[in-house]
């Protein structure tokens, strides 16, 4: 064990992990409040989302948008898409990906260096509440004192039991390793990482089977986007078994997969079998009973809104802690614990808050949400107190499109008020575009914006995110909730959702 001096070995803020909450908070703390702060990783820099999560996530997601595309082309007039389209190289998309992400490595080292944090390698686990063993990978190892621990190790992909399972399958991180691309995929779940995923290598020219446990994908989303990406992913040609109850076994024959459900469904013929089915906290092995850190029957440390533990001088934010699991929420917690601990007494109340989180699904198509789902808004409000308004469209995009009408990609959009101010609580989108038209309207949720606000407001045409503030402006009367009818963009009116008393 190397031996430090006291001085030398005490900081101000440790951090475990090395992910994107702990960077933001650690940087935060040193290069604002010139604290002495340490950030223990034995990886990649970066955590998940860097490495095998959002970003090389959303270059897949762009791959597959450009293949759509250049099939797409000739509804346009330019003629050979198709033919640039199977010119796609996995391999080449791989190499260029992983020196991307490579860079980003270097640009958090780099980051570190020009805001004063110390980026110490090797794994560390408590040895009393403000202790820390580091084991390097050589073999050596130290004790590393602070007076604050900030415990952001976040989470990782997690394998069902089964026969063969671990033995034949990858997870979401062992996506990222493929060295081409499969003929046939077998994609077991039914959260946002299966969904995508899936997408992704259908689009890319996979043949994808989508294994959920139960009726369909996304059971937590609002139902319209539950049933209408799963309308979506049929029409793409995805092949969903539903009601498995999951995996059973998987075995292999000939460097070919055979999956059978507990329901008795065989998929045959795989050359990848994906498990996505969820994550779990990474805590094993961190001594936290050393510590008086508690954690919930799920294994997730258990934080209150400011971070705190169950021990005040230790925090954890982001995955581990498993509420609100994204990256620019953990972030935003790194972010606001560093000023509490170490800012101006204004900042002593410091915390992030966790309502009204816009989120998006890069899947085919895209989904974003943000706010309460129908069936929330109603529970929290009551039936007579809430309002519905939907809209179902052809995007332009597909607008001249040689192909009948229904068969065209639809965008769906609700917008879910409440009470007779009729306040904004709930914006569920799936189609075209809606990534990126997502954040203005989260901005307007946290302004806590009115159906009246979002009247009032000019709408962008042609454009898909004019349908949010348009909705119920024509072929219905406002003091009924039900699907919006617009002219601009082609949508039908249908029988109100709900009615609400005035």
């Amino acid at each position: 064990m190397s031996q430090l001096t006291e001085e030398e070995n005490h900081y101000d803020y440790l951090v475990i992990g090395g992910g994107s909450g702990g960077i933001a908070s650690a940087k935060r703390a040193a290069s604002l409040y010139k604290a002495k702060v340490g950030v223990i990783e034995k990886s990649r820099l970066g955590g998940t989302c860097v490495n095998v999560g959002c970003v090389p996530k959303k270059v897949m997601f762009n791959a597959a948008s450009l293949h759509e595309a250049f099939h797409d082309a000739k509804h346009y007039g330019f003629q050979g898409g198709e033919i640039v389209a199977e010119s796609f190289n996995w391999n080449a998309l791989k190499k260029s990906r992983d020196a991307y992400v490579k860079r980003l490595n270097g640009i958090y080292e780099n980051g570190f260096k020009s805001s004063g944090v110390e980026l110490i390698r090797g794994t560390a686990s408590f040895v009393d509440e403000n202790s820390l063993l580091v084991k390097s990978d050589d073999g050596s190892e130290k004790v590393l004192t602070a007076k604050y621990i900030l415990i952001a190790t976040g989470g990782r992909p997690s394998f069902p039991a089964g026969e063969g399972v671990a033995e034949h399958c990858i997870s979401s991180d062992g996506f990222f390793e493929l060295e081409e691309r499969p003929n046939v995929a077998v994609i077991v779940g039914a959260g946002y990482i299966a969904v995508e995923l899936a997408g992704v290598l259908n689009s890319l020219g996979t043949e994808v089977h989508l294994v959920i446990r139960k009726g369909h994908a996304l059971r937590s989303f609002d139902e319209m986007i539950m049933t209408g990406l799963d309308e979506e992913m049929t029409k793409a040609g995805i092949f969903i078994h539903r009601n498995t109850n999951g995996v059973a076994k998987v075995t292999i024959d000939n460097g070919k997969k055979t999956v059978t459900t507990h329901s008795g469904d065989t998929i045959y013929g795989a050359d990848v079998v994906l498990m996505a089915p969820g994550r779990v906290p990474n805590v094993d092995g961190l001594g936290l009973e050393n510590a008086r850190v508690l954690c919930t029957h799920r294994k997730y440390i258990q934080v209150d809104d400011k971070q705190n533990t169950t021990n005040p001088n230790i925090f954890a934010l982001g995955d581990v802690c498993g509420k609100v699991e994204l990256t620019p929420m953990a972030i935003a917690a790194g972010r606001r614990l560093a000023d509490r601990i170490f800012g101006p007494e204004e900042l002593a109340d410091s915390k992030v808050s966790y309502e009204n989180v816009p989120t998006v699904v890069f899947s085919h198509p895209p989904i974003g949400t943000i706010g309460l789902t129908q069936a929330e808004a109603i529970d929290k409000y009551g039936v007579e107190n809430v309002r519905v308004y939907t809209s179902k469209f052809a995007n332009l995009f597909y607008g001249i499109f040689d192909v009948e009408p229904d068969d065209k990609p639809k965008t769906r959009m609700k917008l879910i008020c409440a009470g007779e101010s009729e306040k904004v609580v709930g914006i569920h989108t799936m189609g075209l575009g809606v990534d990126e038209m997502m954040q203005g309207f989260g901005v307007a949720m946290k302004m806590g914006a009115t159906k009246a606000d979002f009247d009032s407001c000019v709408a962008i045409h042609p454009t898909a995110s004019e349908e949010l503030v348009t909705m119920g402006q024509w072929g219905k009367s406002p003091q009924i909730s039900g699907a919006a009818h617009s002219p601009l963009n082609g949508a039908k009116a249908s029988e109100p959702i709900l009615k609400s008393k005035m």
